[in-house]
Formats: C-alpha cells, structure tokens, sequence
C-alpha cells in the first residue's frame, strides 16, 4: 500500500527530467533560501537599514486647558465639589474630593485632594451623588453598579466596568487648585479634547 510509482516520485522530485516533461518549471529557490531571504527582508524592514535616516515624525500633544476649579482652604473632608473639565461639553462633569486619606494621584499636604470624571466607564452611567464617604468610593452606578475606589486612581472595586475613572490631574498654585489634564479617557469620547 506504501509503494508509489517510480514515475510519480520522480516527478514530484523532479528527477530525471521528469518535472520538464510534465510541463511545469523549476523553482527560482528553495525552501531554504526562500526562509532565509524573508527573515532577512523582514529584519531589515523592522530595524531599518543601517546608515539611513530615520524618519523625523512627530509626537502629536494634547494640551489641556488650565482651568481653576477651588481653594484648598475652603474644602471640607468628605463634601463633594463638582465642575465641568476639560470642557463644558458631554460627559465634562466631574468631582473634586478631600478624602481625608492618602490617595493615588492626590494633591495637598495630606494627598488627599483629588477629582475624577463623573461618568461610569462602562455605559456611561452618571454617578452624581454616588459619592460614599466611609469607603471613600464612587457608586453604584445606576446602570449596572458598578462602583469605583478614589484612593486608589478610580480602580474599579466591583460592577461591569473594566476600567478605572478618568482622573482629573491637579496641580496646587499656593492655595488654587487647578484642573491641568487628564489621566485615561472620558466615556463617550474618541480624544478628551474634542467634546
């Protein structure tokens, strides 16, 4: 059962001219060289070739706004503040929390100030006046509840969502706090900018 035609082997190796007689052509390479020269076609492609310039292309920059949201005088632990950043747009609204604990990302003496998108990241749900002072948490969201850690940059502590809120970046100028970007992006929207 395991015995071919000579003829055939032949053939298909192409011995004794057999593949000229069947009518089909010689192969430009082997299996070898064709392994070898795409290895090096894709190398030289991935890295570049040595002694040509590299292609100056450059970083596109998102500048946010500045944008002055509140004294750090005037906050009380645990009372929500709430404004509009980067943009008066959709999805703009946001918190601004003394937390009266350390958090990620937190600012004052204590790095405990800290503001973030008040739009669930995972349909958009609103989570005004969600905030929970005892967990210092975000939630439930009403559509699916989701609810966020604030000492810990918005991670989600349980729900739908698989992302953390967008964090609202801030910076301390003596006494002002102010809005200066933005860590991840807002639900509803492809660039943070363009509201």
């Amino acid at each position: 059962m395991n015995d071919l035609d000579p003829k055939i082997v032949a053939a298909i190796n192409g011995e004794n001219g057999e593949a000229k007689k069947a009518g089909t052509r010689n192969c430009l390479m082997n299996r070898r060289q064709f392994l070898l020269t795409s290895g090096i076609a894709t190398s030289v492609v991935m890295v570049g070739i040595p002694g040509m310039p590299e292609a100056q292309t450059p970083a596109v920059v998102s500048t946010y706004p500045r944008k002055f949201i509140a004294k750090l005088s005037e906050l009380v632990a645990d009372e929500p503040f709430d404004f509009e950043y980067p943009d008066e747009g959709e999805y703009a609204e946001s918190i601004l929390v003394k937390l009266d604990k350390e958090a990620g990302g937190g600012l004052g003496p204590d790095k405990d100030v800290v503001a973030f998108n008040y739009t669930c990241t995972h349909q958009g749900g609103p989570l005004q006046g969600t905030y929970q002072a005892d967990d210092k948490a975000l939630g439930p969201c009403p559509l699916h509840l989701t609810t966020f850690d604030l000492t810990r940059h918005g991670i989600f502590i349980s729900g739908q969502a698989y992302q953390s809120l967008p964090q609202v970046l801030l910076e301390l100028d003596d006494d002002d706090i102010y809005a200066v970007g933005m860590f991840g992006l807002i639900y509803g929207r492809f660039d943070n900018l363009q509201g």
